[in-house]
């Protein structure tokens, strides 16, 4: 399940490779600032210096975590020179600290690591850095900064606060709009960041009141079981924030068994299923807020460009940034085709 406390500067890689980001000099620029762009040393997809990158991440044990690991090797395999070590991947921390220090061991070039709890595997972290080999954490951050070199992820706070202002312009005409909210785990920070941002969204919309919220275990059966309680307890409602996409495939059995329609749905994450969902236009599915399994590409990218002391294309910094947030998109029936090649199973 993707967490994160940290929000920083946009990297929007959602598929593209880092040499998208070339810019190239125009004529009505002054000739200092081409200059210094010519010469600028970055990571394109020119075949450079080979690079080993070790990967550790969680167990595979849900739609976007596998994505995760998707995402990863299909990155690295489009760059020649870049060899990806990846360990099995465990919700266990001592057992993926053992695999890091593995990939430490076999002196890799750089650390690509999702780790199961980011707090426990800042040690590791740190050992890694210690070590002259330079770590990107990936979505759920280290205790310290020192532990790593540069920081990706989704936006917890961005999916909740997007989802609460759709929802809102939705609503914003209707008096009296009541709405639901289905979250995740309650002692996660990404739920509380998520329902944070979502309440924070509503407060613009002085229309609508949040009746009901019930917390869900981001499984299909708990999102059934959890929505069933829901549509009991709430006879009419306008709206449904569900903070994730595998547990509204549950939440939406429930809603059709209960023969429930009056109300327009949002998810999150952005499973192919809920795309599907939203393109077929024949359920209260209506949209759903992304958080892009695509940042493990973007950590390889990152990864590869450190391993060969480049910069990122299309910025003027000769290294690569220290934090990079992807954006939450909203994606609906009328961008779906755009975003749908990203939908993970």
């Amino acid at each position: 399940m993707p967490e994160t406390s940290r929000r920083g500067l946009l990297f929007g890689t959602a598929a593209v490779s880092a040499g998208a980001f070339l810019t190239a000099c125009t004529s009505n620029e002054p000739k200092e600032k081409a200059a210094a762009q010519s010469n600028q040393v970055a990571a394109d997809d020119k075949p450079g210096t080979p690079v080993t990158i070790g990967f550790a991440g969680p167990q595979a044990d849900h739609g976007w975590l596998n994505a995760i690991n998707v995402n990863a090797k299909s990155r690295a395999e489009k760059y020649s020179e870049v060899t990806l070590e990846i360990t099995e991947g465990s919700n266990d921390t001592a057992a993926q600290i053992g695999q890091v220090k593995t990939l430490i061991n076999k002196k890799v070039d750089v650390l690509v690591v999702l780790p199961a709890d980011g707090k426990a595997l800042t040690q590791v972290g740190l050992e890694a850095m210690k070590a002259g080999i330079p770590v990107v954490n990936l979505d759920r951050i280290f205790a310290s900064p020192q532990a790593y070199r540069c920081w990706v992820g989704g936006d917890n706070y961005g999916m909740g606060l997007n989802a609460g202002h759709y929802i809102g312009e939705q609503l914003k005409d209707k008096a009296g709009a009541k709405v639901v909210e289905l979250a995740g785990i309650d002692n996660l920070e990404l739920t509380k960041q998520r329902s944070q941002g979502f309440a924070d969204a509503l407060k613009n919309y002085s229309n609508i009141k949040l009746v009901a919220r019930q917390a869900a275990d981001f499984t299909v059966e708990s999102g059934q079981a959890k929505m069933a309680q829901l549509l009991q307890a709430q006879k009419q409602f306008d709206a449904l924030w569900n903070h994730d996409d595998d547990q509204g495939v549950g939440a939406l059995r429930a809603i059709q068994q209960a023969g429930r329609d009056e109300f327009i749905m949002v998810g999150g994450a952005g499973a192919k299923s809920a795309m599907d969902a939203i393109k077929a236009d024949n359920s209260v599915l209506k949209a759903t807020v992304l958080y892009p399994p695509t940042m493990a590409a973007s950590a390889i990218d990152l990864a590869r460009a450190l391993g060969q002391s480049k910069g990122v294309a299309g910025l003027a910094e000769m290294e690569i940034p220290t934090s990079l947030t992807l954006y939450s998109a909203v994606v609906t029936k009328d961008n779906i085709d755009q975003y749908l090649p990203t939908g993970f199973s």
